[in-house]
């Protein structure tokens, strides 16, 4: 029973766990980045109930708004682990502007949510600088978000990071794969890494099988362990804007969970597969340690990570030539992976290298 001196207690929500005060200092220190990323568009200012975005002014004749969620994943522990949080922010933003990029959609805005055990204003603010600075390369408004201080539900030290984007569109202009037919082009644009998918395998690699602390450090790498896998998630829209504009693109493929095997079909049509010779891209070296290290049979690591490509564009082989030159002028590395084939049942055929072609 709680004694008489207890029971009068006066309960505060801080001697709960959550600090209002801790709240106030972190939107105070994230406020400056937020506001950097503001397009025309937004209407109001930080502290509203919801953030207001104007259409009113948009060229698109008849618009379609395209919106994708998604988290940061088990790459948080890491992070956590390193005490370093500058860089997952930009593996929230990525994760959702680069699937709503695949539609044919422009960025417009990007809303994050933060929940952790207690709050800590500046690792807040951290995070969220990331996220500000992601979303101004990718040319949308970070318009609004959410730190929710949840007591005795996560562990002190620990967060979880995810995002909402939304972009936009011309109806007759929306990137669906369904023109897509055989003998169309695979352009492949490169990873920085292993991006935010397929990290419990990750980490079940490095710190089960393998051993490895994530300050080791990694000739083949060039950096620690830790380092490599915390490079964040490539932003796809400043390279595959001008090139949606200006070319018929006819699919997109966001390489995330699921990798070649799983993504790739999501944008063809029915009896239409594709061939592609792993060998015409670079394999990063962080892959070739996951493999070693794991024993991991190449048919899953294809189908489980990203393997130096993220994004692959579908063009008619007429057009391929020109978009290869545009993403070169502008400096931006590309390969021809592959060609679309007709297929009833083997949607992905991979050649070269492991798979002995």
């Amino acid at each position: 029973m709680p004694s008489k001196e207890n029971a009068k207690e006066r309960l505060t929500y801080a001697a709960a766990g959550v600090d209002i005060d801790a709240g106030n200092k972190a939107v105070e220190l994230m406020k400056h980045s937020v506001k950097a990323t503001y397009r025309p568009e937004v209407l109001g200012d930080l502290g509203g109930f919801g953030g207001l975005f104007s259409l009113m002014n948009s060229k698109i004749e008849n618009p379609v708004l395209v919106s994708g969620t998604d988290g940061v994943g088990t790459k948080l522990r890491l992070a956590i682990m390193m005490d370093k949080h500058d860089t997952v922010g930009q593996d929230c933003v990525a994760m959702s502007i680069n699937d709503i990029l695949v539609q044919g959609a422009e960025p417009l805005f990007f809303l994050d949510y933060i929940a952790v055990g207690k709050l800590n204003p500046e690792q807040a603010a951290t995070v969220v600088r990331g996220v500000a600075a992601a979303c101004a390369e990718s040319g949308c408004a970070l318009l609004g978000g959410e730190t929710a201080e949840m007591a005795g539900f996560y562990a002190d030290g620990d967060y979880d990071l995810a995002g909402f984007g939304v972009g936009i569109v011309d109806r007759e202009k929306i990137i669906t794969g369904e023109t897509v037919d055989v003998g169309d082009v695979l352009i492949g644009l490169p990873s920085t890494g292993v991006h935010s998918n397929g990290f419990s395998l990750v980490r079940k690699i490095i710190f089960e099988r393998m051993g490895m602390k994530l300050d080791d450090y990694v000739p083949e790498l060039g950096m620690s362990v830790g380092e490599c896998l915390l490079t964040p998630t490539r932003l796809y829209p400043r390279p595959c804007l001008p090139l949606i504009r200006n070319f018929t693109i006819k699919g997109m493929v966001h390489i995330t969970g699921g990798g070649f095997y799983e993504n790739i079909p999501r944008v063809l049509p029915d009896g239409i597969g594709v061939e592609a010779d792993v060998t015409t891209w670079p394999r990063l070296p962080v892959f070739d340690l996951l493999q070693r290290g794991g024993n991991v049979d190449w048919h899953e690591m294809y189908r489980t990570f990203n393997m130096g490509i993220g994004m692959i564009l579908i063009v008619d082989a007429a057009d391929a030539d020109a978009v290869m030159h545009d993403l070169a002028k502008r400096g931006e590395p590309a390969y021809i992976i592959g060609r679309t084939v007709r297929a009833d049942k083997e949607r992905v055929t991979l050649t070269g290298g492991p798979f002995h072609a």
